[in-house]
């Protein structure tokens, strides 16, 4: 099975991801878990918006490379779950789900959750507007998806709704 995980910066992404490993791992699956952000070119071949690498942009992301890693490890994995900003932009990398998660926040949310957040330092204001403009115009579930089921990334999770989504 293979699972893709889309929605904006801070929403939730990774933590579906990780409780999804664990669900099936329990279950003796043997379960990956991959991050688009591994597939990024490196900083000198990324985009950049006023001077800073723009890593919000479609072109900051190897998709190839990201594709060709999900279809290898669908073939030794048993649960394949591929997440990030842009993992249900492309259609081709699409084509390859059996199933999708779209989260959901407001941009109040993100706004809140990604000043919040200083791993890599207090991003200006006009980024974090830009990381937002991006997500609308990139972050949006694209063409060739199977069915997918949205969750809103700022009520708690409810599990058993998405355990009956993935039962079909």
């Amino acid at each position: 099975m293979i699972i893709g995980i889309g929605g904006v910066s801070r929403g939730g992404k990774t933590r579906l991801a990780r409780r999804l490993a664990r669900h099936f791992r329990k279950q003796g699956l043997l379960t990956v878990i991959l991050h688009q952000d591994d597939f990024a070119f490196p900083e000198e071949a990324i985009p950049r918006i006023r001077g800073k690498v723009d890593w919000e942009h479609p072109g900051s992301i190897d998709f190839e490379r990201f594709r060709q890693a999900i279809a290898d490890h669908s073939g030794t994995a048993d649960v394949v779950i591929a997440e990030g900003l842009m993992a249900l932009y492309d259609t081709s990398t699409n084509a390859l789900y059996d199933t999708c998660f779209f989260i959901e926040i407001s941009k109040a949310a993100f706004l809140k959750r990604k000043a919040e957040d200083l791993r890599w330092g207090r991003e200006p204001d006009w980024y974090l507007e830009h990381i937002w403009e991006s997500f609308q115009r990139y972050g949006q579930p694209g063409p060739g998806l199977p069915g997918w089921m949205a969750l809103n990334g700022e009520k708690g999770l409810n599990w058993p709704e998405v355990l009956d989504f993935l039962k079909g």
